[in-house]
């Protein structure tokens, strides 16, 4: 698939999250994941999924009479692109204004701190070396 922005609306999110859980699910399955947050019916899944399709996020096979569905998005991609939005949307995309925010109310481990410190020594190295 070609790379593009992908913006998903919540239920969209939720059921793509449940394929990339699973690999692969069908609609009843898809159905029993989202429960007991979202009691959603059958159809309402089912025809989100086709819109899914459509859109080029999900694609099925057949096993009988079933369709079993997979995610065509890579999760990655996704997230890029929509901590990307948000960051445009809530922060006019100043980096520092939103990591600021997101320390100030998370509980964020000495670790974690470390882990965040190598992602930003690789990415200046990555600068540096014109990559």
């Amino acid at each position: 698939m070609a790379k593009r922005r992908v913006k998903l609306a919540e239920l969209q999110l939720a059921i793509v999250q449940v394929l990339w859980d699973r690999e692969e699910a069908t609609v009843a399955e898809v159905r029993a994941a989202l429960e007991p947050k979202r009691s959603l019916a059958h159809t309402t899944i089912a025809t989100m999924l086709s819109k899914m399709e459509l859109q080029g996020y999900v694609t099925h096979r057949n096993e009988g009479r079933v369709n079993v569905y997979r995610p065509r998005l890579k999760r990655d991609a996704v997230s890029r692109t929509m901590v990307s939005d948000l960051a445009d949307r809530l922060f006019h995309g100043d980096l520092t204004q939103m990591v600021a925010h997101l320390l100030a109310d998370a509980d964020v481990t000495a670790e974690e701190l470390s882990q965040l410190k190598q992602l930003i020594a690789d990415h200046e190295k990555e600068l540096r070396d014109g990559r």
